[in-house]
């Protein structure tokens, strides 16, 4: 700091009148050499001050343009993620509504090649707590003409049958309950059996388990199977894909030959499902199954 003296004053009145005459230099027109001499030496001088008050002032600056700034910028970064949010949700619905898109489309494809007349629905709910069957609730009901002992399918499958009906929905027992059973054929076979929910007592752990009449009857891993068709059609329709088989048991004594079934149907991911209100006028037979992957192809 700069003592009070007559050297600091005398210093200070050049330091001033210097600023005025740079002042008066800097406001002339044109570039001749006297004036850019005078103005680089002007920068020169005061340069290192300037930069020093620079220095010193920038956090204040700094400070103050972010109080400044700082509602609004909050409010913007508010309003973006507002809209984001937005975005996001208005994509994951139409990613659903592609999925279900696709999910109707299987649906119909299925029901148009066994001849099956469905009424499609959703399954808005499923009902697997421990104490519980496994049923799911359909977002349609006896306006929408569907009743009890119906079958109901997806663009994969068998899903199960409506066990309850009112007015706006409908309550479906699943294949996968312990108490379904279904009758069921082998693909390009006249051998029949029974599937049931779970596992049979002694049998494999299994979704389902079928159940073969016929012991002598050949069944091998990846065999499918299909809905054998009830009187009328109630409460199974004929030809519906219920699942491939995954592992034969032989049990010494038996009477029928057990093989676990992989379900034809993702129960875990139901939605788009479809409750057969008019069967086929004939048996499709195995005509609504999927063509058989070609190993050869695959190699």
């Amino acid at each position: 700091m700069l003592r009070d003296s007559s050297r600091s004053r005398l210093l200070l009145a050049v330091l001033v009148a210097a600023a005025l005459v740079l002042l008066v230099v800097d406001a002339r027109p044109g570039s001749d050499p006297v004036t850019s001499a005078a103005r680089a030496g002007g920068e020169l001088v005061f340069a290192p001050t300037a930069a020093a008050v620079g220095a010193a002032s920038g956090p204040f600056t700094r400070v103050y343009d972010g109080l400044s700034q700082g509602p609004e910028a909050a409010d913007r970064i508010a309003e973006l993620e507002e809209t984001n949010a937005e975005l996001e949700s208005e994509l994951q619905a139409a990613r659903i509504d592609d999925q279900r898109a696709d999910e109707l489309d299987a649906l119909l494809h299925l029901s148009g090649l066994g001849g099956y007349e469905v009424v499609p629905a959703q399954a808005v709910t499923r009902t697997t707590a421990r104490g519980y069957a496994h049923t799911a609730t359909l977002d349609a009901g006896t306006a929408s003409g569907i009743e009890p002992n119906m079958t109901v399918v997806n663009g994969e499958g068998l899903v199960g049958r409506v066990i309850e009906a009112g007015p706006r929905t409908a309550t479906v027992k699943l294949a996968t309950d312990v108490n379904s059973s279904v009758g069921a054929r082998l693909e390009q076979t006249r051998k029949i059996g029974a599937i049931t929910g779970g596992s049979v007592p002694g049998g494999p752990e299994a979704d389902m388990t079928l159940e073969l009449f016929d012991m002598e009857a050949p069944i091998d891993q990846g065999d499918r199977v299909v809905t054998l068709g009830s009187h009328e059609g109630a409460p199974f329709v004929p030809g519906v894909p219920i699942g491939t088989v995954d592992e034969v048991q032989v049990a010494p004594g038996a009477l029928s030959r057990i093989a676990r079934i992989t379900p034809a149907v993702d129960f875990a991911a139901l939605d788009v499902v479809g409750v057969v209100v008019e069967g086929p006028g004939t048996d499709p037979r195995d005509s609504v199954l999927p063509p058989k992957p070609d190993p050869e192809g695959d190699q």
